[in-house]
């Protein structure tokens, strides 16, 4: 029977790093964003022989995974055993041990048997272990990142959190990052919608938000908004896209405004759009408002959170780039074709993508939220950004793909219109300066480094 190894040593105590992997959230923080995989039921917990299933795809076939916990000794190992899935036999034992005081020694042991026996074993262990091995590399840098960024983030201990656009890109993996570190999340969700029996109902349409829910929370991160992507700017998209933002935004401001006792932070989402098109100009939080229609829709945007700076409560507007990620964004929807070989520069390639990798993303919120001395503007950027032709090289040897096949200018306005012409051929030379300022640290400051992370391809 084949048996897979891989352990590391992470710069955390013993205690720390098993409590993390029992809190909620852990399953979904090892999970690599490039296999699609969601946890669709859970019973009981660790130290029970608790069960989770997982659902996922390989190529066309959609496949389910239940695996049980049979051991636990804390601050020491427990296993999980497959009960139904695609493997023959699947245990994976996870092992801590104390590295001193202050670091801990990682280690997962797989004993799996494919399918098909002896046939199976000869034809897909290459596979399957070099799969393992993309796997723990990245939990294991995950693991580790995300025990830095719990110590550096200031955020006191046990803190109950308010999330709008939970379910969203950043939304799904800010909360498990954050119930790992400890926190409660309460997601904000629409009337008959009720998540677990914990969650805060809004319908920003007809205004509905009750004051009074708002008051057990400790802050509120505020990223629900319509996509900008995905289609031609009709009239009636332009609209949603700022009504979702506007309307949205001021009923909760409004809202913490009439609590009796506030939230101590709304965190709320924004975006360098704001400064339109810049050309290679280094701009930071002061770089002033740009040109066009996301530009009015950021400042509309940022304007309507004045009533709960008004109240009291410390503002933090998140000036976002784009979101590294293969499970949506604008990276998502560039891999189908660069992976077939399709891929290239668009228009002139010159114009500034300003960057950031999902996991910094997740960091700098929880930064943000732990550091009373940032409000305002904060551009949430990676402090390296790139023209777009640099973007495609690098994507393109990440992938170990060819990048020769253009888009034109003239095919991006036919195709796609103003809004083809704002996301694809303009952009922004942005820079994270207020939060490079407050201390935080990139875990992924160059374009490489965080594609190579995301993808699963960290050996060049």
């Amino acid at each position: 029977m084949p048996v897979f190894r891989f352990e590391s040593v992470v710069d955390a105590p013993l205690a720390e790093v098993f409590a993390w992997h029992t809190r909620p959230g852990a399953m979904e923080r090892l999970t690599p964003p490039w296999e699609n995989i969601q946890v669709t039921d859970r019973s009981g917990g660790m130290s029970d022989g608790g069960t989770v299933t997982l659902r996922f795809r390989r190529g066309p076939i959609p496949l389910t995974w239940t695996v049980k916990h049979t051991a636990f000794e804390p601050d020491r190992m427990f296993r999980d055993e497959q009960v139904d899935g695609p493997f023959e036999r699947w245990v994976h034992t996870h092992r801590f041990e104390a590295e001193g005081a202050t670091r801990c020694r990682v280690m997962d042991e797989i004993e799996w048997e494919p399918p098909l026996g002896a046939l199976g074993e000869a034809f897909g262990r290459p596979l399957v272990e070099g799969d393992l091995r993309r796997l723990f590399r990245f939990r294991h840098d995950r693991l580790a990142g995300d025990l830095e960024r719990i110590r550096t983030s200031g955020m006191r201990p046990g803190l109950t959190i308010g999330i709008t656009g939970a379910s969203g890109l950043i939304g799904r993996s800010l909360t498990p990052a954050l119930t790992t570190e400890g926190h409660t999340v309460v997601p904000f969700v629409r009337p008959g919608r009720s998540v677990d029996g914990s969650s805060i109902e809004w319908d920003p349409g007809t205004n509905r938000l009750d004051p009074t829910s708002l008051e057990p929370l400790d802050a509120v991160v505020h990223l629900a908004g319509e996509p900008i992507a995905g289609g031609r700017w009709t009239a009636e998209k332009k609209a949603a896209i700022r009504e979702s933002r506007t309307r949205g935004t001021r009923l909760l401001a409004e809202a913490l405004d009439r609590c009796a006792a506030p939230p101590e932070t709304l965190v709320s989402g924004s975006a360098i759009g704001f400064y339109g098109d810049r050309g290679s100009e280094s701009i930071g939080e002061d770089g002033g408002r740009g040109r066009g229609f996301l530009a009015e829709v950021c400042e509309e945007w940022e304007a309507a959170a004045a009533p709960a700076a008004r109240a009291g409560v410390r503002v933090v507007h998140l000036r976002t780039g784009i979101v590294l990620t293969p499970d949506g964004g604008a990276l998502g929807e560039m891999l189908p074709a660069f992976r077939a070989g399709g891929g290239g520069r668009i228009g002139t390639g010159r114009q500034y993508m300003s960057w950031i990798d999902l996991d910094d993303t997740v960091g700098a919120i929880q930064f943000a939220l732990g550091h009373a001395s940032l409000r305002g503007p904060v551009n949430l950027t990676a402090p390296g950004p790139v023209t777009n032709a640099s973007f495609v090289n690098t994507l393109g040897r990440v992938l170990n793909r060819p990048t020769i096949v253009p888009l034109p200018s003239l095919a991006v306005r036919t195709l796609f219109g103003e809004m083809g012409k704002t996301l694809l051929l303009e952009g922004a030379r942005v820079f994270p300066r207020k939060l490079q300022e407050a201390g935080f640290a990139f875990q992924f400051s160059t374009l490489e480094d965080s594609l190579r992370h995301q993808l699963g391809r960290q050996d060049p």
